[in-house]
């Protein structure tokens, strides 16, 4: 598998998504959405209700984290990725809504991956255990709703060069389907 390393920023475009592959290191900037389970239950209860949603869902990126408080001098606390399975319930609505791409850790079901297929996402995964570091790449944090959910407030951030693999592609390729594969041939 090549690797390569391509630079996107958001809102994201049919047109970014389309030549990424399973494996591409991809750095984004612009902005994202902080959500976790919470955040995405209102969120898809806005979506089924047809209300407008706190912030323009079309080429959006959700990013899978609840930041800690933020330290003394500093805008974010740590902002690791969290287990993306969590989410697999909402994905349809939440692609239904616009949103392009998800970033989180692990990897997603059969059923996800053909969502994701259907409405042209993909889904990013970002290295767990590395929320302080992740963290570096945050410029700006901005409470978007749901302050009472605390770390799982629905959270702008703006981001530079955010690293992340390309784990679901628009063909329905899965790099951890890809490396248990290539594994298993080894043993």
């Amino acid at each position: 598998m090549t690797v390569r390393t391509i630079h996107l920023t958001t809102p994201l475009k049919d047109a970014d998504l389309k030549g990424l592959k399973i494996g591409d290191q991809v750095l984004l900037s612009g902005e994202i959405y902080a959500a976790r389970d919470a955040g995405h239950k209102r969120l898809v209860k806005l979506i089924r209700e047809g209300a407008a949603l706190p912030f323009d869902a079309k080429g959006a990126v959700i990013y899978y984290t609840g930041p800690t408080p933020a330290p003394p001098g500093q805008i974010i606390g740590s902002c690791g990725p969290t287990t993306s399975s969590r989410m697999d319930a909402y994905m349809e609505d939440i692609l239904s809504a616009g949103i392009k791409a998800t970033i989180g850790k692990g990897g997603r079901s059969p059923e996800v991956r053909e969502i994701q297929k259907r409405h042209g996402a993909i889904y990013f995964s970002a290295v767990g255990g590395t929320g302080a570091l992740l963290s570096e790449n945050v410029t700006k944090v901005e409470l978007v709703a749901w302050e009472d959910l605390g770390t799982e407030a629905l959270r702008r951030l703006t981001v530079k060069d955010f690293p992340v693999i390309v784990a679901n592609d628009l063909a329905g390729g899965d790099i951890f389907l890809e490396a248990r594969a290539h594994w298993a041939r080894k043993i």
